[in-house]
């Protein structure tokens, strides 16, 4: 960035060499002046000038060049038609100056900024087709079957965790209730067994949404931005990303849709823990966590029996299988 005596020097040269060609051109105070707030009005754009050319990124630059091009063939259209109608030739000039002046600011400013936009857009772009997984939200690093799917190598590339979810799972580590405490402390150990994974990167992403409070609302809002999807196990943050067209990566849909299919007909053994619902039922789980309703079961709480399967049940919670005692 010029220096501040740089920039005093400078503005002071094109202050001088506005004094002195308005002197020249028009001979008197009035018109010297003129030149003069002229002179100072091309130095501040100049200063200007150099100090975005040194701290911006060539989409920026040549997006500003383009806007400053566009500015002065707009301001050459908006004056030529003045400039011709006035007597005095220097008021022409004056105008004309003034005009290129403003209107090279405005697309100086707007090129550039459109730039940045470009940029960003084309760095998003390659992000996404490198090897972006999604975002993480707090539900499914407390969780923390993310980091066996990851250990297994099935999910390879980046995973985004954003600063406001890392600051819920401290806050919910420092929780003053024992059962909060241990939630957040587990998500935290998660994330630091991910990090350890050679083939699994977990980029901190610094970006916030300050007007947005609640952690959901900022995870839709940064996908929306993105256009990376989000990895939970929420229940209710799945169903708000899908009415906003997010994609949504379920651990729970995941793990249901590994489960071994079983079939009516198909016999197993199970061990009947408790009693069921309705009369003479009971109750047994597979190693996944599916629950069995054994018809007539009831009698045998305690036991392992061979069952045979009658019908299955999919539900948004899981999977229920009914079965009956094998004859």
């Amino acid at each position: 960035m010029p220096s501040k005596l740089l920039s005093v020097v400078l503005l002071t040269a094109c202050i001088g060499f506005g004094g002195l060609l308005g002197w020249t051109l028009v001979g008197d105070a009035t018109g010297t002046v003129a030149y003069m707030g002229a002179g100072a009005l091309l130095g501040i754009a100049v200063i200007r000038l150099l100090r975005m050319w040194i701290r911006l990124d060539p989409f920026s630059i040549i997006g500003g060049a383009v806007g400053v091009i566009s500015g002065a063939l707009a301001s050459n259209l908006i004056t030529w038609g003045i400039q011709r109608n006035l007597e005095r030739l220097e008021i022409g000039l004056l105008i004309y100056v003034t005009v290129t002046m403003i209107l090279c600011l405005v697309g100086l400013q707007l090129g550039s900024t459109k730039g940045r936009e470009l940029k960003k857009k084309s760095e998003t772009g390659k992000e996404k087709v490198r090897d972006v997984i999604g975002i993480l939200d707090t539900s499914v690093v407390i969780d923390g079957r993310i980091a066996d799917v990851c250990e297994t190598g099935f999910l390879c590339g980046d995973l985004i965790i954003p600063q406001f979810v890392l600051k819920e799972l401290q806050m919910i580590a420092d929780s003053s209730e024992a059962t909060k405490r241990t939630r957040g402390r587990r998500g935290l150990d998660i994330l630091n067994k991910m990090q350890k994974l050679s083939h699994v990167v977990i980029i901190i992403e610094a970006t916030d949404y300050p007007s947005v409070k609640e952690v959901d609302q900022k995870l839709i809002e940064m996908a929306k931005e993105t256009g990376y999807a989000i990895i939970t196990n929420d229940f209710n943050l799945n169903k708000v990303a899908e009415v906003h067209s997010i994609q949504v990566l379920n651990i729970n849909q995941l793990a249901n849709a590994l489960k071994p299919v079983v079939l009516p007909g198909e016999t197993m053994k199970v061990q009947i823990l408790k009693e069921g619902k309705e009369h003479g039922q009971g109750v047994a789980y597979l190693d996944d966590g599916t629950m069995v309703v054994v018809d007539n079961g009831r009698r045998y709480m305690g036991k392992t029996v061979e069952v045979t399967v009658t019908s299955v049940l999919q539900t948004t919670a899981g999977r229920m299988i009914f079965a009956v005692m094998k004859v």
